[in-house]
């Protein structure tokens, strides 16, 4: 890995800069290159080949190898979420939410932004709630329940013309 100067300081959470460190990850040139792709936009999501052009464009050569084992390691310790894009047949990586419990989102097929949906019912709360019971009482230890909803967001629904 070859770099040019950065374009700009990438300063890490501390609850991130924690989870690196428990997870015995160094704070690499690449490694802050990537996280701050993703507190730029932390909506966004990107593919592999995403993040490979972005950082790129930022000055940052990288192998390809590389960063797919730097995603996967920032998705194990919990800094990023993995999940598949099926119409793209390929990982999407976004930033973890890290509350504990139901974290509801929304998440557009079309852009990829995800939306965090923070006004979740009762009942909706209360499933969650009783899936945590019922993993305790299995003795495993639940961490967070993530529901996601696909569709298409409001700026990539296609405008009906004027009548």
């Amino acid at each position: 890995m070859s770099a040019r100067p950065a374009k700009e300081p990438v300063a890490v959470p501390a609850d991130i800069q924690a989870r690196l460190e428990r997870a015995g990850l160094r704070r690499t040139l690449a490694t802050r290159a990537v996280l701050g792709l993703f507190l730029a936009n932390p909506q966004g999501t990107l593919s592999h080949a995403q993040a490979l052009v972005s950082l790129t464009a930022r000055g940052l050569d990288i192998n390809r190898v590389t960063l797919y084992r730097l995603l996967d390691r920032l998705a194990a310790c919990g800094v990023l979420q993995r999940h598949a894009d099926d119409g793209a047949r390929t990982w999407r990586y976004g930033l973890a939410d890290h509350e504990q419990g139901l974290a509801p989102r929304f998440e557009c097929d079309a852009c990829h932004r995800q939306f965090r949906l923070t006004e979740a019912s009762e009942p909706t709360r209360a499933v969650a709630t009783d899936l945590f019971r019922t993993l305790a009482r299995l003795g495993h230890q639940g961490q967070r329940v993530d529901l996601s909803i696909h569709g298409t967001c409001a700026s990539c629904v296609p405008q009906e013309p004027a009548a």
